[in-house]
């Protein structure tokens, strides 16, 4: 037997785990790490499940080529020369506009995903680039590259020092956290309140965090903008305004506030004015308080105005960048600043104009611009790690759509939904044989913290790793073809990087030799290499070394203000009221008379899942963790229901079990995500296929700003089965 250890890449809680292993590799105990300074020994279901998600039987350990509907396994070299086929054949018969590249979730939690996107991307040459942002945070990321000019710049509530929070469309019990890195979320949240702090959730539904907080205040899905904005107009009309920031705009938020009285919103969101108004005295009276929202409010057609107007409430009451307030992190690998101001719709997508924000297009109108005939028809797809059959809205219409496509490639471990439809599949290695370096989720941790993981077990001869693997992509996008070597990718990315950083005044190589420096760097892989220079150039002067030695991770300190560091907007300022924003505020004012529909349907989290990531794990499915439709016993009453009801939307119709509980607000009900498995070679997935709830979401609607796509609030009716 033999101890490892290694931070848990199943969600954004980065948890530090340890392993024991036997003499042939196979992981017999997975454990919190209690030596972890960050998550000190917390584990959930699914990292104590880890062992048996990495030595999956159903998991593909080698290529996998399609011809016509039969699968068969091939070598390496002949994977990668028939991907530089099918994408030499599509960019030389319809040049590179025909190309697109999907980018799914997983790759936040992966180091090659990270590392390698980007240049991928670029070697691709197209602006059909989609991702899994734009079917969950995109909205954040606006707000805060309008407001803060960096929509990377994401201030999370200062966990461990508040002494109020409040809570909207979250539910960190069962996701662990989201946009707001926090190992052991419920034991955060009962510390806060252990303090004597106050805990305030507002949810459709009564979940189990809902339940952990002194207060639980139902709300109607997708009216969290209206709640908001109550807050704020009361902030003004009573002045409780306290703003300790240099801000611009202050004065057109309390005139666009003026419409959004307590008692003008209360009829549309549910929450009783008063109770709108007691909020905002109890968040300014606070000696510190923190409002944090995330996928409830975001996935939702005012999804970017919500999460600005979280913002202008945290400002508005003296707690922006502030202890016990939100605050930003500071990693050890720190982004460079942007050198242009933060705009979005720099191009539009081809078929319905929608406009592009981060690089990237809604991925709402992925099937749009596959099934649309014309100049720049998409006709070749990369897949890195998605399953937008199960996740994108309007799933069944992709399900379709990429059986016509000319050309697909997935880089993805399993053949599924989604990469069933591919030619070629190109699975990455084990869990255990990856290098882990968190560079996409300590950016918003709520405590400044490092820790890298070496693989536990090595390659087999002849395997590349992930990183090889989005490296020889690239050099085949690149036009270098399949035979190019994918270390002279590195060795370029490193040149440029070392470059830069010694022709950059105040930066820790300036003045030196880019050779030397580069004869410096440790790490046994280009990548590994290129996390070294990365540390290296951080605000804390680390290096891979220094994390190796100390394999629980390293407490970097607790968060400290940094906004003059953060703000990267023309005027220097934050930018409280926003053109693009202000002008989305007519919009949701508009809706002010338009009656809510009867019934809406909302996602739900469950802990012992993650997207559709996890279903074929045994120990995971099952229990609480069921495709069930979650309704109020007085809709079931009202409407004359069985056991199973007829669920129907604009888009598209289910059958589906019904779970009545008084956990969840008349007039909503909720149906989990990623569900639906048809076509997989994952058995313990299929003996629970559930139901796609992407077949009653409408790809038709957006976050305007955003281009996010609404899966919370969708309009359906229900009928008996």
């Amino acid at each position: 037997m033999r101890t490892a250890h290694r931070t848990c890449p199943l969600c954004e809680a980065v948890c530090g785990l340890r392993l024991t292993l036997d003499d042939t590799g196979h992981v017999t105990s997975v454990k919190g790490d209690p030596d972890d300074p960050f998550s000190r020994g917390f584990i959930c279901p699914k990292g104590a499940s880890l062992g048996r998600l990495d030595e999956d039987p159903d998991r593909l350990g080698v290529p996998m080529i399609r011809t016509g509907e039969t699968w068969r396994e091939a070598s390496w070299d002949e994977a990668f020369r028939t991907v530089e086929e099918g994408l030499k054949g599509v960019i030389d018969t319809h040049g590179r506009r025909s190309l697109a590249v999907y980018v799914g979730n997983p790759t936040a939690h992966s180091m090659a995903g990270a590392l390698y996107g980007t240049p991928l991307i670029r070697a691709l040459g197209t602006r059909n680039v989609f991702s899994a942002s734009t079917a969950d945070q995109m909205p954040k990321h606006v707000s805060c590259g309008l407001m803060l000019g960096d929509p990377l710049a994401i201030a999370v509530p200062d966990l461990d020092r508040t002494d109020y929070l409040l809570m909207l469309g979250a539910n960190p019990l069962e996701s662990n956290g989201s946009l707001c890195t926090a190992p052991d979320f419920p034991g955060r949240l009962k510390a806060l309140r252990g303090r004597g702090g106050r805990l305030v959730v507002v949810d459709p539904r009564r979940t189990r965090t809902a339940a952990l907080a002194d207060e639980h205040l139902f709300v109607r899905p997708g009216t969290d903008a209206y709640l908001l904005f109550g807050i704020v107009h009361t902030l003004f009309a009573e002045d409780l305004t306290s703003v300790g920031v240099e801000v611009n705009g202050l004065d057109e938020v309390g005139r666009l506030a003026e419409g959004f009285a307590p008692e003008t919103v209360a009829p549309i969101c549910g929450v009783p004015a008063a109770e709108i108004v007691r909020l905002a005295r109890e968040l300014a009276a606070a000696p510190t308080a923190a409002v944090y929202a995330r996928i409830g409010t975001c996935t939702v057609e005012f999804g970017t105005v919500t999460q600005w107007l979280v913002d202008v409430v945290n400002i508005l009451t003296g707690n922006f960048d502030r202890p016990g307030g939100v605050m930003f992190a500071k990693t050890a690998v720190e982004n460079g600043r942007r050198s242009k101001p933060y705009t979005t719709g720099r191009w539009h997508s081809r078929v319905r104009g929608l406009p592009e924000a981060n690089g990237e297009l809604p991925v709402a109108t992925l099937a749009d611009e596959i099934e649309t005939p014309g100049e720049g028809q998409v006709r070749g797809l990369v897949m890195v790690a998605g399953n937008p059959v199960l996740s994108a809205p309007g799933g069944p219409r992709l399900d379709t759509a990429f059986r016509d496509l000319e050309f697909m490639v997935c880089v993805d471990p399993y053949l599924n939904e989604t990469t069933r439809h591919a030619n070629v599949i190109l699975p990455p290695p084990r869990v255990m044989q990856s290098p882990h370096y968190d560079l996409s989720l300590l950016f918003v941790a709520v405590r400044n913290y490092a820790r890298f993981s070496p693989p536990i077990l090595p390659l087999e001869p002849g395997r590349p790793s992930e990183a090889e693997i989005m490296a020889r992509l690239t050099m085949i996008a690149s036009g270098q073809g399949a035979d190019a070597d994918p270390a002279l990718l590195d060795e370029l990315i490193l040149d440029q990087m070392l470059r830069k950083a010694v022709e950059t005044p105040g930066s820790p190589m300036e003045g030196g030799d880019p050779a030397e420096l580069r004869a410096s760097l440790d790490g046994d892989s280009g990548a590994e290499m290129r996390l070294d220079a990365m540390l290296r150039l951080g605000p804390y002067g680390l290096s891979l070394a220094t994390l190796l030695a100390n394999p629980h991770g390293i407490d970097l300190g607790a968060l400290e203000p940094r906004l003059t560091e953060i703000v990267r907007t023309t005027s220097g300022r934050v930018e409280l009221a926003p053109p693009r924003l202000v002008e989305d505020v007519a919009r949701l004012r508009g809706r002010l008379t338009v009656p809510p529909a009867e019934i809406v349907l909302i996602g739900r989290r469950h802990l012992r899942s993650n997207n559709s990531w996890l279903h074929n794990v045994g120990p995971l499915v099952g229990g609480t963790n069921r495709c069930t439709l979650q309704i109020n016993p007085d809709d079931v009453s009202r409407l004359g229901l069985g056991e199973h009801a007829v669920v129907r939307s604009a888009a598209g119709e289910l059958v589906v079990p019904l779970e009545p509980t008084d956990t969840i607000m008349p007039g909503v009900v909720s149906l989990p995500h990623g569900w639906g498995h048809a076509g997989t070679s994952q058995l313990v997935a299929a003996k629970h296929t559930g139901v796609n709830v992407n077949a009653l979401t409408d790809d038709s609607i957006v976050d305007l700003p955003s281009g996010n796509a609404v899966f919370n609030g969708v309009p359906v009716t229900l009928g008996r089965a």
